[in-house]
């Protein structure tokens, strides 16, 4: 069994300050739909995906795990959405952009055939916005039977 090839990803976890500014951003401004809501806790219905938000100290004094805080502007992880075509990166930038999202730059191309954008949630996580130029993203770097 190779587990990164046969387990799907069901759900992504982000370890959050306050978990009413958390819902209120990803509900407000990027219109997630909420699915549940506990102390502490909440989860997000995504296309693929479910994006739960669970605050820090929450799960420090339920599971153990350290609710050691990085610095504000240190990034440990990137939610990535892959868009149909590029010019999506750039309708998505100006409607969440007029929704106060927090953008680094406008939309630019980069080195690795992607359009793409960058923004962060409340908390700090950084967001990647992408979509594929001409030619796509290229094959794998291994080779595989």
């Amino acid at each position: 069994m190779t587990f990164g090839t046969e387990q799907r990803i069901s759900d992504i976890c982000l370890l959050v300050e306050d978990i009413e500014r958390t819902v209120d951003f990803y509900v407000d401004k990027l219109g997630f739909r909420l699915r549940r809501r506990a102390e502490g806790f909440a989860d997000f219905h995504g296309v693929g995906v479910t994006l739960a938000a669970w605050e820090i100290d929450h799960i420090n004094r339920h599971t153990g795990v350290s609710n050691a805080r990085a610095p504000r502007s240190v990034h440990k992880a990137c939610v990535a959405v892959n868009l149909a075509l590029p010019a999506d990166i750039d309708r998505i930038h100006g409607e969440l952009s007029a929704k106060g999202v927090p953008f680094y730059r406008p939309p630019a191309d980069y080195v690795w055939n992607a359009r793409c954008a960058y923004f962060t949630d409340p908390d700090g996580t950084l967001w990647e916005l992408y979509a594929w130029l001409d030619g796509g993203p290229g094959d794998y770097h291994d080779e595989q039977p």
